[in-house]
């Protein structure tokens, strides 16, 4: 008998260990009785009921290998998923996937990601196994690679008509632009108090642009010493929305992830753009100038406005507790494009995925069954005290109406104390100050019986702002 003979290793396949964990589950059988019925060790099913979560969701992908017995992790996993998802979305669409299409697209992926990264038929091979992938027949409807350049003043409307079957929830968008009051108070609202708010989503909610704001003739002096790429959201200081500059950029964003989407947009919008050279991976779908079809569903619009009201009438309550004898009106009066900036963005947050998802396809937008929805009201912010249900609808809906005169101050000043604000900038906050500002925001907080949740994100805000102070 020789001594020094090894016991012969024996590992399972991914089926095999979901027979374990089945095994385990609906009988009585102890680990060490599985373990000699597939011929293994004891620990081995242990490290496999240790693993219960993984190998369930690996198996329930339908991506994974079930033959394979080791999954060995790439050094490029970031590269390894979005190459699979492009690959899914290539496959959705019938494109006629190769071994040199997947080598270029990965290398392409790499150089975004900044990864210094050449990818080999070696790596693909594994890439394949690793992701159960593959190719079997070709169907050739699209090219595999963004098309050429069309010539100079070709438009996007050459380009053979599309439908929203050609594209998946996930890459049709929706736009609008919305009109907002964005300093009026319940009972009164200033025509110069208006801007223009786009908002952009795509059918199955879980991608929102970022906002922009425009509409008022010059920069506002409340963006003195203001980065812009701090900012939540996009300010252009001219009326109306720059629908160039943004598609051109919109168009730029969906290369970078190699993705084709579809934009519905208003006919008036698409004809503006008619003297533009065409974008290459944004399509344009224009509504019908007769369609009552709106671009982005009115619910998804309505549902942004009520968060937007409601925020703004907390942030003029706090107003008024802090000065007695402050009318709302005057409380509104101190509201800046810069302050509407910030809550247009938190009120953008605040629309659900699940109401985007089920408005675009009650509106036809978007092919689909209506998914279960919690009621509307539930997914709406509380009415604020002080006015009933119909009153709120009415603020909310303010911009339909014939807005009274008024004066924007941030265009025009007053005489006194206000014009004297007006005329001159107000000093830039320094690190001391910020330092100081956090001192007293905790110390607020300890004062008021804040939650832990709420120190939780006062820490990370503290944090960020200690590290950019040591900048």
């Amino acid at each position: 008998m020789e001594l020094n003979s090894k016991k012969k290793l024996h590992a399972l396949s991914l089926a095999e260990k979901i027979q374990v964990l089945e095994l385990l589950d609906e009988s009585k059988m102890s680990q060490s009785e599985v373990a000699r019925r597939f011929q293994v060790s004891q620990p081995q099913i242990s490290r496999i009921c240790k693993n219960k979560e993984k190998l369930l969701a690996d198996w329930c992908s339908g991506t994974a290998n079930r033959e394979r017995k080791r999954k060995r992790e790439s050094k490029y996993s970031g590269i390894d998923e979005a190459l699979l998802c492009w690959y899914h979305i290539a496959r959705a669409k019938a494109w006629d996937v190769t071994g040199p299409m997947l080598l270029h697209k990965a290398k392409e992926l790499a150089d975004i990601m900044g990864q210094d990264f050449v990818p080999s038929i070696g790596w693909l091979v594994r890439w394949k196994r690793r992701n159960n992938v593959g190719f079997g027949a070709r169907h050739v409807l699209a090219p595999p690679f963004p098309p050429e350049p069309p010539p100079p003043g070709l438009t996007s409307q050459a380009q053979p008509p599309l439908s929203l079957k050609d594209f998946s929830p996930e890459d049709i968008f929706g736009c609008a632009e919305v009109p907002l009051l964005y300093r009026a108070v319940p009972g009164r609202a200033a025509a110069y108090d208006q801007v223009q708010v786009l908002l952009c989503a795509n059918s199955s909610g879980t991608e929102k642009r970022r906002v922009l704001v425009g509409g008022l003739p010059t920069a506002p002096r409340c963006f003195f010493g203001v980065s812009s790429e701090a900012l939540p959201a996009s300010y252009y200081p001219d009326p109306g929305i720059p629908w160039s500059k943004w598609l051109t950029q919109f168009d730029q964003d969906m290369r970078q992830q190699g993705r084709q989407v579809a934009l519905l947009l208003a006919a008036r919008v698409v004809e503006e753009m008619a003297g533009l050279p065409g974008f290459h991976h944004v399509r344009l779908l224009p509504l019908s100038a007769s369609s009552t079809t709106p671009s982005l569903p009115g619910s998804v619009v309505w549902a942004f406005k009520a968060h937007y009201r409601h925020r703004l009438l907390g942030k003029l309550a706090a107003v008024q507790n802090e000065k007695d004898g402050t009318s709302l009106a005057e409380a509104g009066a101190g509201i800046t494009v810069l302050d509407a900036l910030h809550m247009v963005a938190a009120a953008w947050a605040k629309v659900p995925p699940q109401l985007i998802l089920s408005s675009f396809i009650q509106e036809g937008l978007a092919p689909g069954k209506m998914p279960p929805f919690p009621d509307k009201d539930s997914e709406m912010p509380p009415v604020p005290r002080g006015l009933s249900r119909e009153e709120f609808s009415r603020f909310v809906d303010l911009e339909g109406k014939e807005p009274g005169p008024g004066v924007c101050k941030e265009e025009r000043g007053t005489d006194g104390e206000e014009a004297g604000r007006e005329d001159g900038f107000e000093p830039l906050p320094t690190k001391a100050d910020a330092l100081r500002a956090l001192g007293t925001l905790r110390r607020w907080f300890e004062c008021n019986g804040t939650s832990p949740e709420l120190f939780e994100k006062f820490y990370d805000c503290e944090a960020e702002v200690e590290r950019l102070c040591c900048l």
